[in-house]
């Protein structure tokens, strides 16, 4: 109950806050690329529930089509999220990227309660359905806009290893620990380390 109220009213002060920079994006979005502004995606959230993710679409209107086309496996046979240089990010896209400016429509998942300010990665379907018991541990909290995972690498460190920063995250849980994280984001985004 303590976190879902820290969730909901810093949430909200921060929506409120960013709303001007938000109508900003959605509008260079739009000229860039046309509409959707938005792109929303099936993620796994809390206990296993699906849920909505909403972020400004940073890609190509067909980039799911062209998924094959610039796939990149890791040395195990293990298939990359996230690429560097990827072909389908459009140019605002990118920068969007960068500052992580593509998730601020994720604070009305915070407010929803889909999602909380800090939490482990929400994943996607796929991935959940190779993953080992041990790694269902970390549905046992909501997912986060940011979290330990996001201040200790980003986009830079192997996939398997954001489930153990999303369980070391569950295991110490506290909303001091939760302030630290959202102050050393602003930090990581401001530096852009580990963002494409």
């Amino acid at each position: 109950m303590v976190k879902r109220a820290f969730d909901f009213s810093l949430g909200l002060i921060a929506l409120l806050l960013v709303l001007p920079l938000m109508a900003l994006v959605a509008l260079l979005v739009y000229l860039e690329d046309g509409s959707p502004i938005i792109f929303r995606q099936t993620r796994v959230g809390k206990n296993g529930c699906l849920f909505e993710i909403y972020k400004f679409r940073t890609m190509v209107k067909n980039a799911e089509q062209l998924q094959a086309l610039v796939e990149q496996r890791d040395a195990h046979g293990n298939r990359l999220q996230k690429i560097k240089d990827d072909p389908r990010v459009t140019r605002i896209g990118r920068n969007l990227r960068r500052f992580s400016l593509d998730e601020l429509p994720q604070l009305f998942n915070v407010l929803a309660g889909t999602m909380s300010l800090v939490g482990p990665r929400p994943e996607v379907p796929h991935l959940v359905e190779r993953y080992e018991p041990w790694q269902y541990k970390r549905f046992a909290v909501p997912p986060g806009m940011t979290g330990w995972w996001q201040i200790n690498g980003r986009s830079d460190r192997p996939m398997h290893l954001h489930t153990e920063d999303d369980l070391y995250y569950i295991q110490n849980y506290s909303i001091w620990l939760d302030l630290q994280i959202i102050l050393k984001t602003v930090w990581v985004v401001i530096i852009g380390k580990g963002a494409y």
